[in-house]
C-alpha cells in the first residue's frame, strides 16, 4: 500500500499546477505568470488527473493512519471529488462569464508585496499577455448565458480594465525595468477586454438561461460544498425553526430597546431607530477602522482567544469584485511565506445608484451593523481565525490548499453571537446580530427554495423584508446573489449550527480562551473532522 504523505504531496502539486488561481490563492507563486486554461483540451486533461487522483486515494485504507492523516485523507479526497464534480457536472465555465474574469489574479500580484516589484511585474506581464487567449477561449466555450451573470460580468470586467489602466502604470513608476514587457501586454489585454465587453453586451438581451440549478444538481453541489452528513431537507427544516426561534428573541430585544409590546411593529421601530445612525461613502472606511479597534480591545479585555500580530488593512472593495457581496476578508494564502496583510474590503454604494437606494444601503449597514460586520469579517471572525489557520503545520499541505466554507463562515457567525452575548456594542449591536441570524437562516432557505423550488422574486423579497426586516436594497442584492451563486449561502447556517455545537462541547475545566484556541489550531477543516481532532 503506498504511503499517504508522498502521494498526498504529489496530488497537491498536480492540483496547484493545473489551477494557477488555486495556487496563487494558496500562496504558491510558481505559476503566477499564468491564467487558468479553460479550453476543452485543458479541462479534459485536468479531469483525467483528478480521476487518477481519486482512484489513488480510494486505493488507500486510512484506518491505519493517525488522526491527522485520516482527516487529511478525507479532506483531500473530498477536494479532488468536488473539483471533478464542478468540471464534469456543473461545468460553470461553459455558462458563467464570471468564471473567466482575470481581475482577482491580476490584483493579487499588484496589491500583495510578497516579492520585489520587478518580480511581480514580470509575472504580471505573463498574466496580461495571456488575457487575449483566455478571453478568446471564454467566447468559444461560453454558451446559453444567464442574464444576471452576464450583467454582473459586464461590471466586473470593466473593473478589471480599470485596474489595468490605473494600477499598472503606478507599479511601473516604482520599477520601470519590466516596462518593455508589461506595457504592450497591458495594451493588448485592454483591447481584448474591450472586445469581450462588446461580446457580452451583444448577448445580454438574449441571455435567458435559468440560473437555477434544479434540485438534483443543487443537492449534489450542496453535499460537496458542505461536507456534512446533514441532508438538504434537514437543512431547510432547521433553518425555518431557527428563523422562528430568533424572531422571538428579536421581538424581545426590540421591546427592551424602544419599549412597547414584543411585536413585529416594535421590531421595525427599533431597527428604524438604529438605521438613522449610519455612515456614508466618505465615512464608512474610517468607521470600519474604529470598529476594528473596538472589537480587538473587546477580545483582549475578555480574554476570548489568542490574538496575533498579523496586519489587517481595511480598504475599499476593488471594482472588479463588486456586485456579489458588500464586504469580504481577503487573507494571504496559507502557503504564503512573506509577511503580508489581510485585506478587509468594504464596498461603498455604487456611483450609479439613486439617492434613495444609497440611503437604503446605509440604513442597512448602519453604525451598529458595521460593528457586527467587523466582528464577522475580521475580529474575531475571518481575519483572526485564518491568522490562526496560517500557523497550522502538518505532514502534508492538504489543509493549506483552502478551507471549509462551513467552518470559516460558521466560526464567523458564532463569533458574532459570542461578542454580542458578552455585551460588545450593547443592545444595538445585539439587535443587529440577531438580524444577521435572521438573514443567515433566510440565506439557507433562499438558497434551496430558489434553486430547487423556483421561488419567485416577489416571494423572496417578501420573506427578506418581512421575516428578515431587511431594507429593500439589501434584499434586492441578496436576490441577485442567490441567483449568481448556489450552495454558498447555506454555508453560514450549516456552519454556525456545527461550530456552535463544538463550542458548546467545551470540556469541563477548559477556559473559553483555551477551547477557542483549540478549535482554531487545526487549520480550517470541515466541522465534522474538527470534532474528530478535538475528540468531541
Amino acid at each position: 500500500m503506498p504511503d499517504f504523505v508522498p502521494l498526498a504531496e504529489r496530488i497537491v502539486d498536480a492540483l496547484l499546477e493545473s489551477d494557477p488561481a488555486m495556487a496563487s490563492a494558496a500562496g504558491d507563486h510558481r505559476f503566477d505568470d499564468r491564467l487558468p486554461d479553460l479550453s476543452p483540451g485543458a479541462v479534459a486533461d485536468q479531469v483525467t488527473m483528478l480521476r487518477d487522483a481519486t482512484d489513488a486515494l480510494a486505493g488507500i485504507d486510512p484506518d491505519a493512519f493517525d488522526a491527522q492523516d485520516q482527516v487529511d485523507h478525507a479532506i483531500l479526497s473530498a477536494l479532488v471529488e468536488r473539483r471533478l464534480f464542478e468540471l464534469t457536472d456543473v461545468r460553470e465555465h461553459e455558462w458563467n462569464p464570471l468564471a473567466h474574469n482575470p481581475g482577482p489574479l491580476l490584483h493579487g500580484l499588484m496589491a500583495r508585496p510578497f516579492a520585489p516589484v520587478d518580480e511581480r511585474l514580470t509575472a504580471l506581464a505573463g498574466r496580461l499577455a495571456a488575457i487575449p487567449d483566455a478571453l478568446a477561449t471564454a467566447r468559444a466555450v461560453l454558451r446559453d448565458l444567464p442574464r444576471v451573470h452576464t450583467e454582473t460580468a459586464i461590471g466586473q470586467f470593466a473593473g478589471t480594465a480599470a485596474l489595468i489602466r490605473d494600477e499598472v502604470p503606478a507599479l511601473l513608476t516604482q520599477e520601470p525595468g519590466p516596462r518593455p514587457a508589461v506595457e504592450p501586454a497591458a495594451a493588448a489585454a485592454l483591447d481584448a477586454l474591450t472586445e469581450f465587453d462588446g461580446w457580452l453586451r451583444e448577448r445580454v438581451d438574449t441571455a435567458d438561461r435559468d440560473p437555477r440549478l434544479g434540485r438534483p444538481l443543487w443537492e449534489a453541489r450542496l453535499w460537496h460544498t458542505l461536507d456534512t452528513e446533514m441532508p438538504a431537507a434537514e437543512v431547510l427544516d432547521r433553518a425555518y425553526r431557527n428563523l422562528d426561534r430568533v424572531t422571538a428573541e428579536v421581538r424581545k430585544s426590540a421591546a427592551e430597546l424602544v419599549g412597547g409590546p414584543p411585536t413585529d411593529e416594535t421590531v421595525r421601530t427599533a431597527f428604524d431607530t438604529l438605521a438613522r445612525q449610519h455612515p456614508d461613502d466618505a465615512t464608512i472606511l474610517d468607521l470600519a477602522k474604529v470598529t476594528m479597534t473596538e472589537a480587538t480591545d473587546f477580545v483582549r479585555g475578555h480574554d476570548l482567544l489568542t490574538l496575533t500580530d498579523d496586519p489587517c488593512v481595511i480598504e475599499e472593495m476593488p471594482e472588479f469584485a463588486r456586485g456579489v457581496s458588500v464586504a469580504y476578508c481577503d487573507p494571504p494564502g496559507l502557503l504564503e511565506t512573506a509577511d503580508l496583510p489581510t485585506f478587509y474590503c468594504i464596498s461603498p454604494a455604487p456611483s450609479d445608484w439613486s439617492p434613495e437606494r444609497v440611503e437604503s444601503f446605509y440604513r442597512e449597514y448602519n453604525d451598529h451593523m458595521l460593528r457586527d460586520l467587523t466582528v464577522h469579517e475580521a475580529m474575531p471572525g475571518h481575519f483572526l481565525q485564518i491568522a490562526h489557520a496560517r500557523r497550522f503545520r502538518a505532514a502534508t499541505r492538504v489543509r493549506s490548499l483552502g478551507w471549509s466554507g462551513p467552518f470559516v463562515e460558521g466560526w464567523a457567525v458564532y463569533a458574532e453571537e459570542l461578542m454580542a452575548g458578552l455585551g460588545f456594542g450593547g443592545l444595538p449591536v445585539r439587535l443587529q446580530q440577531l438580524k444577521m441570524q435572521l438573514r443567515m437562516s433566510i440565506n439557507a432557505i433562499l438558497d434551496q427554495q430558489v434553486h430547487c423550488e423556483a421561488m419567485t422574486e416577489s416571494d423572496a423579497m417578501a420573506l427578506m423584508t418581512g421575516r428578515g426586516f431587511q431594507e429593500p436594497g439589501e434584499a434586492a442584492g441578496k436576490w441577485r446573489r442567490a441567483l449568481l451563486t448556489s450552495t454558498q449561502l447555506s454555508t453560514y447556517f450549516v456552519g454556525y449550527t456545527e461550530v456552535s455545537a463544538i463550542a458548546a462541547a467545551r470540556p469541563f475545566g477548559a477556559t473559553p480562551k483555551a477551547w477557542h484556541d483549540a478549535m482554531l489550531a487545526h487549520g480550517s477543516p470541515p466541522p465534522r473532522h474538527l470534532r474528530t481532532l478535538l475528540g468531541v
